[in-house]
């Protein structure tokens, strides 16, 4: 299926069913949005990492929580569905913003519950080493819910949305966790011990 839609290119990383708080300040974006406001319409929010990538977010408009005297705007925004860009125009005829034809992709979100499961656990680890107190029961979690705080990349990001198995993504942050938890708590031995070389300790003496 394709659509045309308007691109709001960002050096970041959208992921469906994020909910995404953007400020808006450029008179193109303004206009974007005052846009989608009037026709009920989406728009995608195309990812750029040194150059424009492939792949973006379509995304929601939900609220335009504050309007400022001089036209900026902040917006509450839900991330949809992903899409590959087919056709870039910058502008768009008649628009101060780009925009273009896109291809949505199909996003599978069935894993098995055993590495569901597995990767929860992983999280309440990661989230114990950074004295974070997080709820995972507190509502449904998959593989984006929180991607932007388990300390990816953002190439990694965009690899992430790029996986289109809900499996292939828990596989892959899986791995992500296995190789950072252990580097969060060396680095917390290592605070530790230098908060120990403050204080006076009782030693041993060797006997030779």
């Amino acid at each position: 299926m394709t659509q045309e839609l308007a691109f709001f290119p960002l050096k970041l990383v959208a992921f469906p069913q994020e909910d995404l708080h953007l400020h808006i300040f450029e008179p193109r974006y303004k206009q974007l949005i005052h846009d989608c406001l009037q026709s009920g319409q989406p728009f995608g929010i195309c990812t750029y990492l040194d150059k424009l990538m492939p792949m973006g977010t379509e995304v929601s408009l939900v609220e335009i929580s504050n309007e400022y005297d001089d036209g900026r705007m902040d917006i509450k925004t839900k991330g949809v569905k992903t899409f590959k860009i087919l056709d870039f125009q910058n502008p768009l005829k008649d628009k101060l913003y780009a925009g273009g034809k896109v291809a949505y992709l199909p996003l599978l979100w069935e894993a098995p519950a055993e590495k569901q499961a597995a990767f929860e656990k992983l999280l309440e680890k990661l989230f114990e080493c950074m004295d974070q107190t997080v709820d995972l029961k507190k509502a449904p979690i998959n593989s984006f819910t929180y991607a932007h705080k388990i300390g990816l990349k953002a190439d990694q990001e965009y690899q992430l949305l790029a996986i289109p198995t809900e499996e292939e993504r828990l596989d892959f942050l899986t791995d992500h966790l296995q190789k950072v938890i252990p580097i969060l708590k060396e680095i917390e031995a290592s605070k530790h011990k230098i908060k120990m070389n403050g204080h006076f300790k009782y030693l041993d003496p060797l006997n030779f």
